[in-house]
């Protein structure tokens, strides 16, 4: 990790946002942080003028032609960041004004503290975050109160390899902020479809390189216990109709990750021997 000393210069904040034709939505995650002392988007690529706009915000923007996956992106990001604090959002994502008060007040008390000679202190904050599911916030269910780690301390803390579904590793002990991290999420059906083929073809590489193994039983009990546990276990039913439909979707997204696992690896009709006619 990162423990290059901080300077009285170093900004106090730094936000990082990784972005592909996102010129949609960047405007209201960047509006949210306008009074970090630095922002950084790290672009793979679009081609519906997200960079400029970046530009436009006072955004730094680094722009990148390959797609390493979620986790070697962001880390992209976090190496480009400067200040004492950095906070990690997607482009999809805003903050409400309690937790914008909340991380002002962080960096006001702690400052530019060096993270790795300063007084001792937490390393990083989790937040809540609420997301819209095709026009419906969801208050419960997997997708609430989906508390993570979004401000940490540079140097305490970097993201892992993996393609999607990336986490944040931190060293060192965290609190939690008030306030909510907002998350336009699936805006429709098909968003949400094309979303989760996306992400269960990354997760389900990521768990082929850890020796993670597929199969049709497997498919079958994680998709059901997926469902139990979003729908009954955390309550999506309380989210209506909706409610159902995305413990749905949960369940289908486990399920095909598992047989992706088994079948993406399956030898192609070149590599058989010839049918045996009947």
């Amino acid at each position: 990790m990162n423990t290059t000393p901080l300077t009285p210069n170093t900004p106090s904040l730094s936000v990082i946002v990784i972005t592909k034709n996102e010129a949609a939505r960047l405007p209201t995650c960047l509006t949210s942080v306008s009074f970090a002392d630095e922002l950084i988007v790290v672009d793979a690529g679009s081609t519906d003028g997200t960079a400029d706009l970046a530009r436009q915000m006072g955004a730094r923007v680094i722009e990148t032609h390959d797609w390493p996956g979620f986790g070697p992106q962001k880390q992209r990001a976090l190496a480009a960041a400067t200040g004492t604090w950095v906070l990690s959002l997607d482009a999809d994502e805003w903050l409400d004004s309690e937790l914008a008060a909340a991380i002002r007040s962080v960096v006001a008390s702690e400052g530019h503290c060096d993270a790795a000679n300063g007084p001792p202190g937490l390393a990083g904050y989790a937040v809540g975050r609420m997301s819209a599911f095709c026009g419906q916030w969801m208050r419960a269910g997997s997708w609430y109160p989906d508390l993570g780690v979004r401000l940490f301390r540079r140097g305490r803390a970097r993201f892992s390899d993996d393609q999607v579904h990336e986490r944040l590793l931190l060293d060192g002990p965290s609190g939690r902020l008030p306030g909510l991290l907002l998350h336009n999420s699936i805006t429709s059906l098909h968003d949400g479809l094309d979303k989760m083929n996306r992400y269960t073809t990354g997760r389900a590489a990521d768990q082929r390189g850890r020796g993670r193994r597929g199969g049709l039983t497997a498919a079958i009990g994680h998709g059901l216990w997926a469902f139990i546990r979003s729908y009954w276990l955390r309550q999506g039913f309380r989210d209506g109709r909706l409610g159902f439909v995305l413990a749905m979707l949960d369940a289908q997204a486990s399920c095909n990750r598992y047989l992706k696992l088994w079948l993406d690896g399956q030898p192609q009709p070149h590599d058989l021997p010839p049918p045996r006619r009947r």
